[in-house]
């Protein structure tokens, strides 16, 4: 599966409507990586092959979104995005993790490895 592009309105319906709700409640069923970007930016069109490839690696474990700041103002203002790329990882029972800045894959393996696709420690 390729990367997706999100609204405002999809990230309410697939993620966390923070309209609606005060704490922090996933509504997806596998883990995600949502890429904060522009397409003017520079940084992440580098990192767009890569979020790709990751996408296709793991088809059906975990989404990749892309929510264009430029587009979508109100979600960038929600985080608080002052740097693009900046990522959004959110695992599925706990709290998301934001990261600024273009990461290397190697980090994206690493971070999809350690804190998204963790199996359960007690089986």
């Amino acid at each position: 599966m390729a990367t997706i592009q999100m609204t405002t309105s999809d990230f309410k319906d697939k993620v966390f409507n923070y309209d609606a709700e005060k704490d922090w409640k996933y509504k997806g069923k596998i883990p995600a990586i949502i890429d904060f970007y522009a397409d003017w930016c520079g940084p992440c069109k580098m990192v767009a092959p890569v979020l790709e490839d990751l996408s296709k690696q793991f088809d059906g474990q975990l989404l990749i979104y892309k929510v264009n700041t430029q587009t979508e103002k109100e979600l960038a203002a929600v985080f608080g995005i002052q740097s693009i790329p900046t990522f959004l990882f959110i695992p599925v029972e706990e709290i998301p993790v934001m990261q600024p800045g273009a990461l290397s894959k190697k980090t994206f393996l690493q971070i999809i490895e350690e804190r998204l696709l963790q199996k359960d420690l007690l089986q």
